[in-house]
């Protein structure tokens, strides 16, 4: 059927529902009401009637039956009360008196077999369902961890959109919740249960559906579940499980490195962002990487007028534009295949297509690599940041947002020091553009290109060892969304030469990343083992977040800390860069490194 005949079937089924409704108070009231039938039959068709402004006033007819909820029941049933009420006192009118509790009476029995009508339809539907799934997919078969409001709310929505799961049992720690049922399913007991359950059920998967759960308890739960080889996954948000949303994008996520850091992903206040993006045309430098991408996913949601993507690799350009592509969204997203490092070309590009903003994303990050690689470093760090903070400046760009690292606090590597040069660069020419520049820096990011996870990932694959340089190395880490609203918040608050960091927490030891990663890939150390593989060329045991200098007390939100730079004329600092033109590999890493640390004193 189509919708429309849908809906004429409800509308006759309600009507139907009022008709007995008002036969029931008849009948219940018969030696106390007068017998003129015509009367109670004039009721009941202007309840109807009401029913029907009613049910399109509160958009009660736009409801999907099936996906009824206890809150669209009750409106439902508050509809057939209503109208029976308005019924009653309308046909007054037509000089029929009719009983107050005949007019209730009649509603609530109308809104009680409406509301049966609809659980009834909502179980024919499971139950067809259930059993075209049961013949033609592979059942999985899942337990909930969590008996609470986020348990409930995702064992109701995953009944009504199954899949190819099924859930079998809930498990709680609290005595109170055990033994009882949420929408049928039982609450089997705690962790202690699931050796029984695993025996009568072949558990695939486990939903931990405890949004304030704590790294220490996520990390005895997978230890549990890692036992009898299920695989942990987290509830998705709640917004999403109210949408739907979870069930387009392939169910729950597996519990993720993040989960287990010690502290919760941090939110901005996001009330100033639109603000800052609506309306503008954005430029992202190096936009097809990690972080670069992830801005863009984060900028769209603003509703920006056009977002140049701008990157080396038209690959990586290709995939984020793809991707882009499926938003639903009015913003013009533009793939730009150009070079940092070409200064005309970077310049052309901001004046012609008018650009606002700049989030200069494009940079070399692989500490040992350009330890190798100096010359590298400098052309695509140092003089790609020059060539943009410089064509921001003549373009007439608005403001311009530069991604560093907390490598470039006191740094013994090149990489670390071509991003503190560049800093240099960016705080420099704020003192003598009309645009704003501001930096912001991120400690390591989880999961974005060239981190540790991937590699720790891949080792744990392959069977070990997981090699980690030195256990007592400990690193600050943020998640690839917390690193780009950090830049995309900076910008907001930018008034000129600040270095924006988020608080991370305390840092992490690298050692205890890779036992976590090992129990989540349902393994125990003495299955994966640990060892020291020694520092490579140019990393540090301890990162920093900002010199003692650099720190000011100003702050413009709880977790955001800002620091002032110490800062260079920007003709001291390009002066120094073209010195390094002629100068031997070698002695070009050592002269950035011992010009970005002097710098700073």
């Amino acid at each position: 059927m189509n919708n429309i005949q849908k809906t004429i079937v409800w509308l006759l089924a309600d009507f139907i529902c009022l008709c007995i409704g008002s036969a029931s108070a008849y009948i219940f009231y018969w030696n106390m009401i007068s017998p003129r039938l015509k009367g109670y039959f004039l009721f009941t068709i202007v309840a109807f009637v009401i029913y029907i402004i009613v049910s399109r006033v509160f958009k009660l007819n736009m409801r999907i039956n099936r996906y009824s909820g206890i809150r669209d029941l009750f409106s439902l049933f508050m509809a057939f009360v209503l109208s029976g009420s308005l019924s009653g006192l309308i046909t007054i009118f037509f000089d029929f008196m009719i009983a107050l509790r005949f007019m209730v009476l009649a509603g609530i029995v109308a809104g009680i077999i409406g509301i049966g009508l609809r659980v009834l339809w909502q179980n024919i539907y499971l139950l067809k369902d259930q059993s075209r799934r049961t013949q033609t997919e592979d059942i999985k078969q899942i337990i909930v961890i969590g008996a609470g409001d986020g348990g409930s709310l995702f064992v109701e929505n995953h009944i009504r959109n199954p899949q190819d799961t099924q859930v079998v049992a809930i498990l709680d720690e609290n005595p109170k919740k055990q033994g009882k049922s949420i929408s049928g399913i039982k609450v089997a007991g705690d962790l202690s249960q699931l050796e029984a359950i695993e025996k009568d059920y072949d558990i695939d998967r486990a939903i931990i559906a405890i949004p304030s759960l704590t790294p220490e308890d996520y990390e005895r739960i997978i230890t549990e579940l890692n036992k009898y080889d299920i695989k942990p996954y987290k509830m998705p948000k709640v917004e999403d499980v109210i949408t739907g949303v979870y069930q387009r994008n392939h169910g729950p996520k597996k519990v993720d490195i993040g989960d287990l850091l010690g502290r919760k992903e941090i939110q901005l206040d996001e009330s100033h962002l639109r603000k800052e993006i609506e309306g503008k045309t954005i430029a992202i430098t190096g936009a097809g990487g990690s972080i670069g991408s992830e801005i863009t996913r984060q900028i769209s949601r603003f509703n920006p007028k056009r977002v140049l993507l701008i990157g080396h690799g038209e690959n990586s350009i290709y995939l984020i534009y793809q991707e882009l592509q499926q938003l639903d969204t009015m913003t013009e997203f533009v793939p730009v295949i150009a070079d940092v490092q070409d200064y005309e070309r970077i310049y052309e590009l901001f004046k012609e297509e008018e650009v606002d903003i700049v989030y200069h994303a494009a940079a070399h990050k692989h500490v040992p690599l350009m330890e190798w690689n100096p010359e590298e470093a400098l052309k695509n760090n140092i003089l790609g940041s020059y060539n943009v903070a410089k064509a921001v400046d003549q373009a007439k760009v608005g403001k311009m947002v530069m991604i560093s690292t907390d490598k470039a606090v006191r740094p013994p590597n090149v990489m670390g020091a071509s991003k503190r040069v560049a800093e240099l660069i960016v705080t420099g020419m704020n003192k003598q553009s009309d645009s704003i520049f501001c930096a912001v820096r991120f400690g390591n990011v989880l999961g974005s290109r060239g981190s540790v996870i991937p590699l720790f990932e891949k080792q744990i694959a392959a069977g070990g060892p997981v090699t980690v340089t030195d256990f007592r190395m400990t690193r600050y880490f943020m998640t690839i969304p917390e690193a780009s609203r950090l830049v995309v918040f900076a910008g907001a608050h930018a008034d000129g030469g600040e270095v924006f960091i988020l608080n991370m927490g305390e840092p992490v030891k690298i050692v205890d990343l890779a036992r976590k990663l090992i129990l989540l890939s349902g393994h125990t150390e003495s299955e994966i083992p640990i060892v020291e593989a020694g520092i490579r060329p140019g990393e540090k045991l301890y990162e920093e977040l900002l010199t003692s200098g650099e720190l000011v007390e100003e702050q413009i939100d709880e977790n955001i800390f800002i620091g002032k730079v110490v800062d260079k004329p920007l003709s001291e600092t390009v002066e120094f860069v073209e010195s390094l033109n002629d100068l031997h590999p070698r002695k070009l890493k050592q002269a950035i490194i011992d010009f970005a640390n002097h710098s700073a004193e």
